[in-house]
Parts: C-alpha cells; sequence; structure tokens
C-alpha cells in the first residue's frame, strides 16, 4: 500500500499478532482457561481426538511472514492438563526488501508440573533473501513431559525454489525447573545454499528437522524412533541423555522429510494419530 501524502516511497504494511493461550484440568479433561488473540494470530479448537487432551489450532490470517512482521505467542499447559499445539498450515517466510527489517517471531511455552505439551507446527517454508529473528522458549517444570518438532525447508523443490541467500536467526531454548536443558541456535547470513552443500553442515539437504522429547522415560524410545527412522529417505541421529531425547533429520525436499518427521512421533505419540491439519 502507498502513503498518499508521499507518493515517491512506498510504505509496507507490517502484520503484528499476539496470541495467549493457557488450558487447566478440570477432572479428566484438560479445557481452556483463557485466550487473548489480537492482530493476524488467532487459535482454533477443534474437537479433541484424544481423551483428556486439550487441541488448539494456530492461524496466521496475514497468509505469511514479511519483512518486518512482529508475532508473539504464548501457551501455557496447567498442573495436570495436557494440549497438542498445532498450526493450520506450514509456515511461509516470504523474501525481504535490502536494507529491510527481519521478520521477528517469539513464541513461549510454559509446562506446569504433572502437565504435557506438544508443538507439532507444520514446516517452516524459506524464501529466497528471507530475513528471519525467531525464538522458541519452553518452560517446562521438573516432572512436565513434551514433544516438539521444528522443520525448516529452504525453498520447494517441487516448485523449482531455491535459497540461495537469507539472514537467519533461529533458536530452541529449553529449561527444566528453572535450569538451562538445550540451547540449539541456527545462525546462517549470506550464502545459505553454499553453506548447505557443505558435508559438515548438511550435505545438499534443503530441508532439515529437529525432534525434542523431554520426559522421564524418554531414553525408552531412543531404539524403537532410530527403527523407524532408518527407512525414510532421510539422514537422521538420534541421541538421549538426562531425561531428554533428540533427533536430527536432513531430506532433500519437504516430503520425504515429513515422512521421517511424521515416523518419530508416531512412535512417542502411538496410539493417538497426528493432528487433523498434518494431514491436509
Amino acid at each position: 500500500m502507498y502513503d498518499d501524502a508521499c507518493l515517491s516511497d512506498t510504505v509496507y504494511q507490517r502484520a503484528v499478532g499476539d496470541l495467549r493461550v493457557s488450558f487447566k484440568r478440570r477432572g479428566d479433561l484438560s479445557v481452556l482457561d483463557d485466550l487473548r488473540q489480537a492482530g493476524c494470530l488467532k487459535a482454533r479448537f477443534p474437537r479433541p481426538v484424544t481423551a483428556g487432551w486439550a487441541d488448539v489450532t494456530m492461524l496466521n490470517t496475514s497468509g505469511g511472514v514479511a519483512s518486518g512482521d512482529r508475532l508473539f505467542s504464548a501457551f501455557s499447559v496447567g498442573s495436570g492438563a495436557r494440549a497438542v499445539i498445532s498450526a493450520q498450515a506450514a509456515e511461509r517466510f516470504y523474501r525481504a526488501p535490502v536494507g529491510g527489517l527481519p521478520s521477528f517471531v517469539r513464541t513461549r511455552i510454559d509446562v506446569a508440573d504433572g502437565a504435557s505439551a506438544e508443538w507439532l507446527p507444520q514446516e517452516t517454508i524459506l524464501f529466497d533473501n528471507c530475513a528471519l529473528d525467531r525464538r522458541l522458549e519452553i518452560n517446562l517444570a521438573p516432572d512436565a513431559w513434551f514433544l516438539g518438532i521444528e522443520s525448516l525447508v529452504f525453498g520447494r523443490a517441487a516448485m523449482g525454489e531455491r535459497v540461495e541467500q537469507a539472514w537467519l536467526r533461529d533458536s530452541l531454548r529449553v529449561r527444566r525447573d528453572g535450569r538451562w536443558l538445550m540451547h540449539d541456535a541456527v545462525r546462517m547470513d549470506g550464502p545459505v545454499a553454499a553453506t548447505l552443500s557443505r558435508t559438515a553442515v548438511a550435505a545438499g539437504a534443503r530441508a532439515v528437522a529437529t525432534l525434542l522429547h523431554v520426559a522421564p522415560d524418554a531414553a525408552a524410545f531412543l531404539t524403537p524412533v532410530r527403527e523407524a527412522l532408518e527407512e525414510n529417505g532421510a539422514e537422521t541421529g538420534v541421541s538421549a541423555w538426562n531425561g531428554m531425547l533428540v533427533a536430527r533429520m536432513l531430506a532433500p525436499d519437504s516430503a520425504r522429510l515429513r515422512l521421517a518427521v511424521a515416523a518419530a512421533l508416531n512412535v512417542i505419540r502411538a496410539p493417538r494419530p497426528l493432528p487433523r491439519v498434518w494431514m491436509c
């Protein structure tokens, strides 16, 4: 859109979103406790697929994330409650103009004593010359249960897209009982395609994912997850320590990455099915 006070200068419309959702336990149910939504971020609450679990689906009505957009989300799962957080579609981060501001995305998830939370967004699709500053912060009580996935796709292979240049700051921060459990950061600036081609980085893969599971019995899934990932067209590695399981996945495209992600999630979540939005 244009500012009619200065016809020679382009003024880009920035999207701003603020979403706050909390759940509590009521008897055998996990129910909505509080909801605040403003701007382009919305929440929908489909009928629960599994008894005892609440489901929330995030929507970004701006249709994607552009330079200068500012998105804030916070989720709280109260004592004994259980919640699945998913997204209606893959999120897209578009090309930023030269000298433009990065998109700014912050998400926080708090999981109380005896509570369980799943962070299951669909893929993050990056476009050439995008600029992104994103952070996911997870705060867990000592006996909280958590399962989460983060996937990055550097251009849609089926569309012939390729991300040659980008500015990316993407971090995952996890605390348990106030103490650091994990700090995982991706920092890329400039020739992204060349960096991903390096053997020690991604060996040419254009789709990457990190799965994190924190639970007292997380290590019990080490062998089953490794076996599930053996034949899914992706390069994978799985480790478990200190009540935490981490799986890394590399694939040439988003389709094969999703197969690997789904295989790992199905092992840990069995017999519960994936959120319905993953089937769309």
